[in-house]
C-alpha cells in the first residue's frame, strides 16, 4: 500500500524541486524531492554531530528532512533542510553558519553544484 503525503508544504516543495530538475537538467533536485516524499517514519533526521563529522568549513549541504541539535558544530556551513529544530538553528547561526530553505538554495545555486546531500 502506498502512503499518501498530505503535508501541503512538502507537496509544494517536491513539485518545485522536480520541476526545477527538469528545467535545469540537474538531477540533485529530483533526488532530494524523492527523498522528501518518503513516509514520515522513513524521512531523514540528522544531528549536528553528524554534520560536523562529514562536512568541512564553508560547505553547502542539503538535508532532505529535519536537522536536530544533538552534538556541536565547530565550523560554519550552509544547510538547506525541510525543517530545523529551534536549538539546531541557534547552534548553526552561533558558528556563523546559514540555515536555508530548499527554495532559497535553488535560487542561490540553480544547478546544485557543490551541494552535498547528507542523510
Amino acid at each position: 500500500m502506498k502512503t499518501k503525503i498530505t503535508n501541503p508544504q512538502l507537496i509544494e516543495l517536491a513539485h518545485f524541486l522536480k520541476k526545477h530538475s527538469r528545467e535545469s537538467g540537474s538531477h540533485i533536485w529530483q533526488d532530494i524531492a524523492e527523498r522528501l516524499i518518503k513516509p514520515k517514519r522513513k524521512r531523514i533526521t540528522v544531528n549536528l554531530s553528524r554534520l560536523n563529522r562529514y562536512t568541512e568549513k564553508n560547505e553547502t549541504v542539503a538535508v532532505p528532512g529535519k536537522v536536530l541539535a544533538a552534538g556541536e558544530l565547530d565550523h560554519p556551513i550552509t544547510i538547506a533542510a525541510f525543517s530545523f529544530s529551534a536549538q539546531a538553528q541557534q547552534k548553526i547561526e552561533a558558528v556563523n553558519g546559514k540555515c536555508l530553505t530548499f527554495f532559497d538554495l535553488v535560487k542561490k545555486n540553480p544547478r546544485g553544484s557543490k551541494v552535498k546531500i547528507v542523510g
